[in-house]
């Protein structure tokens, strides 16, 4: 199983954008799903349900991280770097999406959550969104870019 597809079949299985872009990738980094269920959490429904930053994208940022980021205070090469996979992901999910952020994705305009309790996981909650598509994009857009850069 790819690790797209892992990460689309996380979704369906009720975990957030985060987690389950997050999760299909932590064996690449030795981290165990379930921790990397827990350290992504929050981020899902674009920041706590606020409609921020797409989970899929923060997901994929941790990923990015994981595999190449600065390990002491002082290491501006890696943090650069780092920075640039980030923004080169993002310009990738852009040019797909049309934005990072979820509520632009969700088509809800400047609209907030009134609540952070998430709907219900559904048949209709799976036809009126857009997020599989975009998990399973942003899953893929990693793989290619660890291909290109390996």
């Amino acid at each position: 199983m790819t690790e797209k597809e892992r990460a689309g079949e996380l979704f369906l299985e009720g975990y957030n954008c985060a987690q389950s872009v997050f999760t299909a990738f932590s064996h690449r980094f030795g981290l165990n799903e379930e921790t990397a269920k827990k350290v992504s959490a929050g981020l899902g429904g674009g920041v706590g349900r606020m409609r921020e930053v797409c989970g899929a994208v923060s997901g994929a940022a941790m990923v990015i991280g994981s595999l190449c980021a600065a390990t002491t205070g002082d290491d501006t090469e890696s943090k650069k770097r780092n920075y640039e996979l980030v923004r080169e992901f993002a310009d990738r999910f852009n040019a797909i999406h049309g934005s990072v952020v979820c509520r632009d994705l969700l088509k809800l305009g400047t609209k907030m959550e009134d609540t952070a309790k998430p709907d219900s996981r559904n048949a209709q909650y799976y036809k009126s969104r857009p997020c599989l598509k975009v998990v399973e994009d942003a899953a893929g857009i990693l793989m290619q870019m660890i291909e290109e850069n390996e």
